[in-house]
């Protein structure tokens, strides 16, 4: 069983010719239905999170003015998205995903979240498609509700998690693992616990070499009792919006990397699947199937 978080809600109408690829939302689920990768019975609909576990992460001011509708239009302009009540519900929905998301991985050892991995949520300020930090907020929960003591964020979207790293810099419950392109958006990087910014033009071989030293001895050196992957797929060579070559095979291998060590050590994963812009909307969708096709071969 593969327990994965998904609601219509999160395929959001946009105007014609945003750059945001909502389909995917839409078509991802249909893709792993079709293969046998997941079964009905493996999807859930999350409904709101509640907010006091939104407050306790994010600034009180920020999050009303999401909820009222009141956040000003240069505000609205670096999240990128036209506010909305729809929208807005949208995201506390998918808050919710992840939260619940966790408490199933602590007994199937690995759930999914079909959106998520919003990582440019600060604790007072929103950007780059992200408003509420989904992995963030669900960290912090399991914190206070006890359920975790040692958290590790694996970070493997293209662009950096600066509002991971900012929310959780003074917490050393949560340790923050950036790999990220280093040209890339943000161009004002946080300080994760650990960054490592990738030069342009990056590919299978040096990436993954990488990805297979960090991951094992992080976790060897932090000993986290639950882990959070965002398994971003902007590191393709064919992504717009990013600046690293990576193959839709050396993402596999990645996702095979942190999934294989969460599994082998018996640690619970929470998975968001984070960025992908690629011009072709099936590379994006081969490329997110292939982390539930690794999962699956893992754990079922």
């Amino acid at each position: 069983m593969l327990p994965i978080a998904f609601h219509p809600i999160y395929k959001h109408p946009l105007p014609e010719g945003h750059k945001f690829p909502m389909l995917k939302y839409e078509l991802l689920p249909q893709q792993l239905l079709l293969e046998g990768i997941a079964e009905e019975s493996d999807f859930f609909a999350p409904d709101r999170a509640d907010l006091r576990y939104i407050y306790a992460v994010h600034d009180k001011d920020y999050v009303d003015s999401l909820l009222n509708l009141t956040l000003d239009a240069r505000a609205q302009r670096k999240i990128g998205f036209p506010l909305s009540a729809a929208l807005i519900e949208r995201e506390l929905r998918i808050a919710k995903g992840t939260i619940l998301g966790c408490e199933k991985a602590f007994e199937t050892g690995v759930a999914f979240n079909i959106a998520g991995g919003t990582h440019h949520a600060f604790t007072n300020r929103g950007e780059g498609f992200c408003m509420l930090n989904d992995q963030a907020i669900a960290a912090n929960y399991l914190l206070e509700e006890k359920l975790a003591s040692k958290i590790l964020i694996i970070d493997l979207d293209v662009h950096q998690g600066n509002g991971t790293a900012e929310i959780f810099q003074h917490n050393s419950n949560v340790f923050t693992f950036s790999v990220h392109g280093q040209t890339n958006y943000p161009f004002k990087k946080e300080v994760s616990d650990l960054d490592i910014g990738l030069p342009n033009r990056t590919a299978d071989d040096e990436y993954l070499k990488l990805i297979n030293e960090y991951v094992p001895k992080l976790i060897d050196q932090e000993k986290p009792d639950f882990i959070f992957y965002l398994s971003g797929v902007d590191i393709l060579e064919s992504d717009k919006l990013g600046n690293l070559s990576v193959s839709g095979d050396g993402c596999k291998k990645r996702d095979e990397i942190v999934l294989s060590n969460c599994k082998k050590l018996q640690i619970p994963v929470q998975v968001s699947m984070g960025g992908g812009y690629s011009p072709e909307i099936k590379t994006i969708i081969e490329a997110h199937t292939n982390t539930y096709r690794v999962a699956a071969d893992l754990y079922n």
